[in-house]
């Protein structure tokens, strides 16, 4: 169960809203999960619906109705079927049938018309089995092929035989074989083996054995109990390429101007090989329309030129499977002429023929012989009509049909017009065809009569069958062809007539009917219908199930919908008999069926309003004799989401600040998301923006600012949205004053507007300007709306200064003014005003007329004019229509024209592409515009009817070639020349076994050229071509197939490049042959060479053969790395190199600095800081044999001690006190000694002459010496902190 209706939106009214996956199966009583087909044709009795309590009451009386209801209602099929299509309702453009969903529209009830049709179409078929793996594994099913080879399977002589036959069933089938229908004993054959699980056939010659011993007709048979199962007779033969019978050839004596045909006889070959001549010199024969190859394999010449001798013409035979070119000894031409020199001179001669003295004579058949020939054609297939003519000079090839036109969406002109193409040929095609050959002196005609005939194809293809006991069904198998085709019935593989009898079975030519089928009744039943022609054989099992109902659905879903949309629950189920199924509410009351509820046929429950009482839970019963089965659903009903303030159109000055509201009422069980769109598109959210909940706010507005922003909210199950424009308007220089430093806010709306001076054109608006909030308003914007073409839509009229409080408006004839102001300044726009009373004008003649006026056809025979309708500001009247006219522009002919008051008239049965002149013109009520002016359209244009001639193709390179045609006739076009365009593909690698995509590939080249370069081709390859004129309906016929071939190239880079260093003393090198070898591969290039840092060694180049894809290099050194570089070489050069490099060895960062390790950046760096720690841990060591010393100085010193001085009782200095303070006002250098700050005091000055001293200790034995009284002070005053030795000390 689901809930069907679109999320959010409910559906239209008596409608149901159908998903586009599951409409059609829903109109035609399908359960949309692929469970269950209704078998809705049995409800049909006397042409009465039966109500859901009869059909509980009587199913197995409806089911033995049905057959005999069947019959009397298949001989009023056809009226019924026409009585539909009457009732129908049309609609303009309608002329196909509508398909049959279309009819459930119609009433009473809508899908009765639907149900009507699928009974009378067919009555069998029932169940359907679901595609829930479970129940597939669960019931049994005969079995049904699956995969099968051609009916025509040729194989390659040097390949293993695989003959394909797979099929399904439940038990799983097994599998036998017969051969030229004998018995084939799969297990006394050692070569043949059959897969597993699969009838298909392994035939392996790896061990000898000739495949043609294996040639002949199989076929294959898949049985379980409950039936066989037949493939279709696979023919098997074997690839057959002979080789050219040896023959000595003359040389062919031929006057000039006399026709010549050079005759290939190619060997038979199987398939037939693909014919094309060149010279012994392999130069492809250039043909044109006086040399050309038939569809038969000789060469003809309509007449022979001294430049043809040349030349040699050798033919050749490509054989499909085996990929190989058989050549034919060369045919040499010997040309007797009356010119045998200065040949050159004439040969662009304007009378080419009379210069050199050759007669010129009426054109002749070459091929076919006569007057008259006919062919025959089998149906879908291609017919192939040929006319080759002789003559001088050389004739030209028409093609037309007796009594009606060629196909032209069919039809193709190939070989210089000398072939007619038909593809896929039906019986319409039937009749005679004639070829016209005309030159200068005559012409002739042959008449060629086609008659279509028709292998067997199906009407009716009988389908499985499944019933429930007691049912009653029947197989149709229906097909046609010419002659008729015989139609023959097996079971399960045996003819019917050999068969067990079965009174429940009765045939009746191409229809078997069953009546009250049982277990027993099951079988797989063969069709097969022939005719002289071919075959066509189906398999179709009738099955029949005893099934209990059972739910397809998940149990206790959980479905959520929108307060009043319209929902559809389904019930998937399953069972045979097809079980009833009826809905409850909240596990009690009655069934669910009308009001607000509607019950379907295939059991789903639409509810039409959702409403808040209908919450609850909902309840599906599925019963048939067998049982029943339920399921129930869960129903909530959720609030709608809604924007209920939504954002406002502003107009703000650049640079400041907008906010954008969005506030939302949504349901709060549901997850609310909200997004901003701009301009349509989704709004990136930069660091000038902030999203909140419910606003947007935009910092420094810019002009790219500008725009409509979209507020966006959706829940998982609905949405709303609400749209507002934002203007951003210049910065205009405003004088500074005692406000400027008050908050500033946008103005106040202005008020009491007043419509005064009221005039035909214009009235004079006036209004009270609003607060400023400290910001000047800078100007006034004026919008109006009107209330006949875009009522409550608000247009911008005017905009005046900020200084002024009432302007003239200008206003336009017939248009019902309402007027409101909006007040901007430097920090926003105000809201808008309150309307002023509405002014309506009076009317008058438009006095312009509608703009973008265009003529253009969208069918072949029709031209569509249109253009921009007037808005309401320029309709001046009441009832605003236009005038269209038009008329040839060639023939200058009376004008047509028709009155509109829409924006578009499409004129029709007009000839192809033809030049209209237009006009349009504005009129209304008052009077009309002024003179339109004149405007040229086309009607529509036609697929072009010509294809380009004298294709010829030049190959430039391996990658490109060069093509030169002739223009078409301009009246051949139908329409406007937008290019010619080439239509390529890849045939084939002249490589062998190299897989090539045959995808088709386009050129264009646009305009009215005659040449053009087709690039990026792949060399050495077989190429077809074909070009077609395009307008701007399409395509027009093709030209025959050219085929050419590129040349070599060079080839792409070797693949998958790998270097690889097991150890330090080799390195192995691997590859892949290139992807694109473009040639034939003669060998690989690889060049190497070792380096070191900035040092590279010599550069090594080995060559290898194309087959070698390894090479191991020994090394020289074990630190050295090696760069190689690869490349591919063919006949041409070398291809595309690729470059790798070998892994550096464990030792490399060593290695490669070794030699200018001293210039590195890291190396000084790390020097550097091994030397600042070096120096830090001698200062510390000095620092700690320093400490701890006591220096008997008192009674040196001549100054007495201060109070605050610490001191011991012999007057010694302690060193080591709890500060641990070092000596004052000192700092540490950089080569590790003791400087003094800011001072000139020193060590040195205590002691005599310079001389201190110390002690291995480290304690000083110097004296002090007092200098100065007030130095010492400075000295013992100076702070601790500003030396940095002290933070070495303390660390100490």
């Amino acid at each position: 169960m689901r809930r069907l209706a679109a999320i959010g939106a409910a559906g239209d009214a008596g409608e149901v809203a159908v998903p586009a996956a599951h409409g059609a199966d829903c109109a035609q009583g399908r359960s949309p999960s692929p469970c269950r087909l209704i078998d809705i044709c049995a409800a049909w009795d006397t042409g009465v619906f039966l109500s859901a309590a009869d059909w509980e009451g009587a199913p197995s009386g409806v089911a033995r109705r049905r057959l005999n209801e069947a019959e009397r209602l298949s001989s009023v099929r056809e009226a019924e079927l026409e009585r539909l299509e009457a009732a129908r309702p049309r609609w303009p453009g309608s002329g196909e049938r509508d398909p049959v969903l279309r009819m459930a529209r119609l009433q009473p009830p809508p899908w009765v018309h639907a149900v009507l049709l699928l009974c009378f179409l067919g009555l069998g078929g029932a169940i359907q089995i679901p595609m829930d793996p479970s129940i597939q594994n669960e019931l049994s099913q005969p079995p049904t092929i699956t995969k099968q080879s051609v009916k025509d399977h040729i194989v390659d002589p040097r390949d293993n035989i695989l003959i394909e036959c797979e099929a399904k069933g439940n038990p799983a089938p097994s599998f036998h074989w017969t051969r030229n229908s004998r018995f084939f004993n799969v297990a006394k054959d050692p070569r043949v083996s059959m897969r597993r699980r699969s009838g298909t056939l392994v035939i392996d010659f790896r061990s000898g054995g000739r495949p043609e011993e294996y040639e002949g007709e199989y076929q294959c048979f898949a049985r379980n109990k409950f039936g066989t199962a037949l493939s279709n007779r696979i023919r098997l033969q074997v690839s057959k390429s002979p080789l050219w019978p040896k023959e000595s050839l003359d040389p062919v004596v031929v006057q000039e101007g006399a026709p010549l045909t050079l005759q290939c006889n190619p060997p038979p070959g199987l398939p037939s090989p693909v014919i094309f001549w060149m010279s012994s010199s392999m130069e492809p024969i250039t043909q044109d329309k006086r040399v050309s190859q038939g569809h038969n394999g000789d060469l003809y010449f309509s007449n022979v030129m001294v430049q043809d001798m040349q030349t040699d013409y050798s033919c050749n035979a490509r054989f499909h499977f085996t990929h190989t070119i058989q050549q034919k000894n060369p045919f040499t031409l010997k040309v007797l002429t009356n010119h045998p020199y200065n040949d050159s001179s004439l040969r662009n001669h304007p009378d080419m023929y009379s210069a050199r003295g050759v007669a010129e004579r009426t054109p002749s058949f070459m091929y076919p012989q006569g007057t008259v020939s006919s062919q025959m054609v089998l149906r879908g297939t291609d017919l192939l009509l040929e006319c080759i003519a002789s003559g001088v000079p050389t004739p030209d090839i028409a093609w037309y049909k007796k009594g009606g036109d060629l196909p032209s969406d069919k039809a193709k002109f190939e070989n210089f017009n000398k072939a007619l193409r038909i593809t896929n040929v039906s019986e319409e095609d039937s009749g005679e065809y004639f070829c016209l050959a005309s030159n200068k002196m005559g012409s002739i005609r042959h008449t060629i009569s086609v008659r279509v005939k028709a292998a067997p194809y199906w009407l009716d293809e009988p389908k499985n069958l499944i019933l429930a006991p007691g049912e009653d069904g029947r197989l149709v198998c229906r097909a046609s062809g010419n002659p008729k085709p015989t139609v023959q019935w097996m079971v399960n593989g045996e003819p019917l007539q050999s068969a067990p009898p079965n009174p429940n079975r009765e045939v009746a030519g191409d229809t078997i009917i069953f009546r009250d089928t049982q277990i027993s009744s099951r079988a797989v039943y063969q069709c097969n219908t022939s005719n002289e022609h071919g075959y066509l054989l189906a398999n179709a099992f009738v099955s029949v199930l005893d099934v209990p109902p059972r739910m397809l659905s998940p149990r206790n879903q959980l479905i959520r919908v929108i307060l009043y949309n319209r929902t559809r629950l389904d019930c998937p189920f399953f069972g045979s008999p097809i079980p009833t199924l009826r809905w409850f509410k909240n596990g009690q009351g009655s069934n669910l069926d009308g009001g607000n509820y509607h019950v379907y046929e295939n059991g789903s429950l639409e509810i039409k309003m959702i409403r808040k009482e209908d919450q609850g839970i909902y309840t599906c019963v599925a019963t048939n004799i067998l049982g029943k089965a339920e399921n129930q659903v869960r129903l909530e009903v959720k609030d709608p989401t809604r924007i209920y303030r939504m954002p406002e159109d502003q107009i703000v000055k650049r640079g400041t600040t907008v906010q954008l509201e969005c506030r939302v009422k949504h349901d709060p069980s549901l997850k609310l998301t909200v997004s901003w769109l701009k301009d349509d598109e989704p709004l990136y959210i930069g660091n000038r923006m902030k999203k909140e909940d419910d606003s947007l706010t935009i910092f420094g507005v810019a002009e790219r600012d500008q725009g409509s922003y979209t507020c966006f909210a959706s829940t998982e199950l609905d949405q709303d949205l609400a749209k507002a424009y934002l203007t951003v308007l210049a910065d205009q220089t405003t004088p500074t004053n005692r406000l400027a430093a008050l908050p500033k806010g946008r103005p106040d709306r202005p008020r009491d507007l007043e419509l005064t001076d009221l005039a035909e054109r214009s009235v004079r608006l006036t209004w009270i300007p609003g607060d400023d909030n400290n910001s000047p308003i800078t100007d006034y914007v004026v919008q109006f709306e009107e209330d006949q073409f875009q009522p409550g839509v608000w247009h911008d009229h005017s905009k005046f200064p900020g200084s002024v409080n009432s302007a003239v408006l200008r206003l336009s004839p017939y248009v019902n003014y309402q007027f409101r102001v909006i007040a901007v300044n430097e920090v926003g726009s105000s809201h808008p005003s309150l309307p002023s009373e509405r002014y309506r004008t009076s009317g008058a003649p438009p006095e312009s007329n509608p703009g973008d006026v265009r003529g253009e056809g969208t069918r072949k025979n029709n031209m569509e004019i249109t253009w921009t309708p007037m808005n309401a500001t320029s309709a001046f009247g009441p009832n605003l229509r236009y005038i269209v006219k038009w008329r040839r522009r060639e023939a200058r002919e009376t004008w047509n024209n028709v009155t509109v008051w829409g924006s578009r008239y499409v004129v029709g049965q007009t000839p192809v592409y033809v030049p209209y002149e237009i006009r349009v013109q504005a009129e209304n009520d008052f009077g009309k515009g002024p003179e339109p002016d004149t405007v040229i359209g086309y009607s529509g244009e036609d697929y072009p009817r010509a294809a380009p001639t004298d294709v010829k193709i030049r190959v430039l390179n391996s990658t490109a070639i060069s093509l030169q045609w002739n223009r078409v006739y301009s009246d051949t076009v139908q329409g406007q020349l937008r290019e010619y365009r080439a239509y390529y593909w890849r045939e084939s690698s002249l490589l062998k076994n190299l897989w090539v995509s045959q995808k088709r590939q386009q050129a264009s080249f646009p305009g009215d050229r005659l040449r053009g370069v087709v690039s990026r081709l792949f060399p050495y390859s077989n190429y077809k071509l074909e070009m077609v004129v395009v307008n701007g309906r399409g395509d027009g016929p093709r030209t025959e197939t050219k085929e050419f071939t590129t040349p070599e190239g060079v080839p792409s880079a070797p693949r998958r490049f790998r270097v690889r260093q097991p150890n330090l003393e080799i390195i192995n090198l691997e590859w892949d042959h290139p992807e694109h070898p473009n040639g034939i591969l003669i060998g690989y290039s690889l060049r190497y060479m070792a380096f070191n840092g900035t040092k590279v060694g010599k550069q090594i180049v080995e060559n290898f053969s194309p087959n070698q894809t390894k090479f191991t290099v020994q090394r020289a050194d074990p630190v050295s790395r090696y760069r190689f570089t690869l490349s591919a070489r063919t006949q041409v050069g070398s291809g595309e190199a690729v470059t790798e490099e070998s892994p550096a060895p464990p030792n490399e960062a060593y290695t490669n600095n070794q030699a200018d390790i001293a210039t590195q950046g890291w190396f000084i760096g790390l020097m550097c800081a091994i030397a600042l720690l070096v120096l830090i841990l001698l200062i510390v060591c000095f620092i700690k044999r320093s400490r701890g010393g006591k220096y008997p100085v008192r009674e040196k010193k001549d100054v007495p001690l201060g109070p605050e001085d610490p001191k011991e009782e012999d007057g010694s200095f302690d060193y080591s006190d709890e500060d641990n303070k070092p000596l004052q006002g000192s700092q540490t250098s950089l080569d590790g000694t003791i400087k003094q700050q800011e001072s000139d005091d020193s060590l040195v000055d205590y002691g005599e002459g310079g001389e201190g001293q110390f002690n291995e200790d480290g304690s000083f034995i110097g004296q002090y010496t007092v200098k100065k009284d007030k130095e010492e002070t400075e000295g013992n005053e100076s702070s601790e902190a500003t030396s940095p030795v002290n933070a070495i000390y303390s660390l100490a």
